[in-house]
């Protein structure tokens, strides 16, 4: 089992983001995941059901560094990662950091800026790094971009990319909350924004060692072919133009650590796979003849049959 004081860790830090977030339980967990695995995540719906707000919880919820970027159409690739600035004093070219240089960032409403704009996030997500002017500069760690989209069909949004989509671990629906919980979150805000009141409950130190438990979690060779049995799956399905890569296996395996952690295991099992499956590899599977907007959901139920028809290691 886990060390005691890591899982009261963990327990106290999804309580503290539950307590603002209220009735997604499992959206929390799942961003607890990514944040363990040192990956980014994708939180898509329609406007105005929270997803800003978990990513301001999480980031509240941690004693880090912590930017808010509002994706816009007029927003450049330098408002992100920086630029060189010419110092007068010593006649020199400077590097000026950007935003992206925080542990904590909320990419908000990504998929309103040009393609462009949203590649300047490519290398920051995958190698922690950002390169301006021959130069490389590396990020502080941890690092983890929380990033939210409307719907494609949506006035203003642009398509991200395959080579982004593929850099996030999890893509996460938000859904409307049940009423019992939406009559809380009428209660709650009554008097204003409870995420504001939100302290932090971890340092990066402490996010730190929580992501070096989580890779340090067993995983049976039995999960690791069940893993492979499953993406596969996607690379031989009839109705599927592209299959799940290597790094989606590598992030699904990670996430799969971190969700036996956060659930008090020190050791893998085949519903952690199960648990994880659509939403840290849907985004990375193209389907064919269907539009955009259809693309997500046929993608989901063709996964789920995948899975279902995959044998489960005893």
């Amino acid at each position: 089992m886990p060390e005691t004081n890591l899982q009261s860790q963990l327990q106290q830090l999804q309580d503290h983001i539950t307590s603002v977030v209220l009735g997604k339980e499992d959206v929390v967990r799942h961003c607890i995941v990514a944040l363990l695995t040192g990956e980014h995540v994708l939180l898509e719906d329609v406007p105005g059901v929270g997803k800003t707000l978990v990513g301001k919880a999480i980031a509240k919820s941690i004693d880090s560094q912590f930017c808010r970027l509002q994706f816009t159409p007029d927003l450049l690739p330098s408002d992100i990662v920086g630029s060189m600035v010419f110092n007068s004093n010593t006649s020199e070219f400077v590097y000026q950091k950007g935003p992206v240089f925080s542990n904590i960032v909320l990419a908000d409403e990504i998929n309103r800026a040009p393609p462009r704009t949203q590649s300047a996030l490519l290398e920051a997500m995958g190698d922690h790094q950002v390169s301006v002017d021959g130069s490389t500069y590396e990020l502080p760690s941890p690092f983890i971009v929380i990033a939210t989209q409307n719907p494609y069909e949506f006035e203003g949004t642009y398509s991200l990319p395959e080579s982004q989509l593929d850099r996030f671990l999890l893509r996460i629906s938000m859904g409307y909350p049940d009423r019992d919980s939406e009559l809380d979150i009428l209660t709650s805000h009554r008097l204003g924004e409870p995420v504001e009141e939100l302290e932090s409950v971890l340092t990066s130190e402490q996010v730190r060692k929580l992501q070096q438990a989580a890779r340090e979690i067993q995983v049976d060779d039995s999960i690791s072919q069940y893993i492979l049995d499953i993406v596969n799956g996607t690379r031989d399905h009839t109705e599927l133009q592209v299959g799940v890569s290597p790094r989606g296996a590598i992030s699904l395996y990670r996430a799969a650590q971190s969700l036996a952690l956060l659930s008090g295991r020190d050791f893998v099992v085949p519903d952690d796979v199960k648990n994880l499956a659509v939403a840290a590899l849907a985004h990375r599977v193209v389907a064919r003849g269907f539009n955009q907007s259809a693309q997500r959901e046929s993608v989901e139920q063709i996964l789920i049959s995948i899975i279902e028809s995959v044998d489960v290691p005893v």
